[in-house]
């Protein structure tokens, strides 16, 4: 799905992160319907028949509304708001879900009011999962899986790639422009003072040949030219700090 269509320009409603849709769609062709003369029905109506306005009114509505284009999965955004450090424990304590998203509409309306990753507070993790799945190690998709993660330049040229490394992860993604899209469960910006880091979660880390497959195309997606690590879940749950990638693309 070709998502680079959308305009980047959205308004934002009251209490409505979703607003209204980025792009018209072409006008819906009401479906003519043989309907009982007088009945009511909605149809299209006959030659010299009289009209309510409330039916014309009805008729513009159904005529203008905008067509909105599915994603092949919903989607759901989650916030990480960090309190100092947090111990290994209670990792995870603080994450919670902001907004779930089904169509190509709804996710520019939600990614253009929201702050992007260069503009959040140091520590903060961002996530984007598919929907049902929690960005968290104990969930049943992710328990055997393991992560990719990638790292843009430091400093101010970093942070404006940091953004751009976002964007164009979340859009292979929901786009379904990897290979193995069915191994991702999502993935998560992580804004931090050394390092930010982005990384693409997966659920079977022993399944090599998806991995390496996942690795490959999300860095010709970010034409990242650095080289690039996959960390197994329960190699970090067991040795935390010590723990080694273990495939590399």
């Amino acid at each position: 799905m070709d998502l680079q269509i959308i305009p980047s320009k959205c308004t934002k409603k009251k209490n409505d992160v979703a607003a209204e849709l980025a792009i018209p769609a072409d006008e819906q062709r009401i479906e003519e319907r043989g309907g009982e003369e007088g009945g009511g029905g909605g149809g299209v109506p006959e030659e010299g028949e009289i009209v309510s306005a409330e039916t014309q009114q009805l008729n513009r509505q159904t005529e203008a509304a905008p067509k909105k284009h599915p994603l092949e999965h919903p989607w759901t955004f989650w916030f990480d708001n960090p309190n100092g450090k947090q111990k290994q424990a209670t990792w995870g304590s603080s994450i919670r879900a902001v907004y779930t998203f089904s169509t190509v509409e709804d996710f520019w309306c939600l990614y253009n009011n929201v702050l992007q990753p260069s503009k959040l507070g140091t520590g903060t993790d961002f996530h984007c999962f598919k929907a049902g799945i929690e960005p968290k190690w104990e969930d049943p998709k992710c328990t055997n899986g393991g992560k990719w993660t990638a790292s843009p330049p430091r400093g101010t040229v970093g942070k404006g790639a940091l953004d751009i490394f976002w964007l164009h992860t979340l859009l292979a993604m929901i786009g379904e422009q990897f290979d193995e899209g069915d191994e991702i469960c999502g993935a998560v910006v992580s804004v931090r003072a050394r390092q930010d880091k982005i990384s693409i979660w997966t659920k079977t880390a022993s399944n090599e040949a998806a991995q390496v497959s996942i690795g490959k195309q999300w860095k010709d997606i970010l034409d990242f030219n650095e080289k690039i690590g996959y960390l197994v879940h329960d190699d970090a749950k067991r040795q935390d700090k010590s723990a080694k990638n273990r495939y590399y693309v």
